[in-house]
């Protein structure tokens, strides 16, 4: 879910950039981005739903500062989301579900075998909320998809596993 790549939009002339995007990608030499999931119904379907940046950061510890900031602008009402940390090339580096305020850190994964038993887990979870919604069990379809996404949430590009969760341990 947010290992796509950063979302690229048609430019602007006077600019080249978006005017939705002007702020968030005033500089692009941050290298993190603070990201969420696209939830249109159509990128959805057509398979080309990318994550929106909400905020580009110079250091993690920043991005994840901007994401409790973020968090506390989410009403309780609001459906739990997920917000993503991306490196430049849009690799994962840390997630985590924002909650009564602030964000709940998903612990990366520590190896390829913890990864694919987290894939594997998540993919179970998901056909769990597929019968749950045959079943018209929405409500608990949704905590089911909502489930395996912070499953997925785990599955820190190797690259930033380690720094990760060093960062996790230092921020506790």
């Amino acid at each position: 879910m947010f290992d796509l790549p950063l979302q690229t939009q048609p430019e602007t002339q006077k600019t080249g950039l978006p005017p939705s995007l002007l702020t968030v990608f005033a500089d692009q030499d941050f290298p993190f981005a603070l990201t969420t999931a696209c939830h249109a119904p159509a990128a959805l379907m057509s398979g080309q739903a990318h994550p929106k940046v909400l905020e580009r950061f110079a250091t993690l510890a920043e991005a994840m500062q901007g994401a409790i900031v973020q968090a506390e602008d989410i009403t309780p009402e609001d459906a739990p989301r997920i917000l993503a940390i991306l490196d430049r090339e849009g690799r994962l580096v840390l997630a985590g579900a924002t909650n009564d305020g602030g964000v709940a850190w998903c612990h990366p994964v520590s190896d390829a075998a913890e990864a694919r038993a987290v894939v594997s887990e998540a993919s179970q979870t998901r056909a769990q909320a597929m019968r749950a919604a045959e079943w018209h069990e929405h409500g608990l379809a949704r905590r089911l998809r909502h489930h395996a996404d912070l499953l997925d949430a785990r599955l820190v590009d190797p690259l930033w596993r380690v720094f990760a969760s060093r960062a996790l341990q230092i921020a506790a």
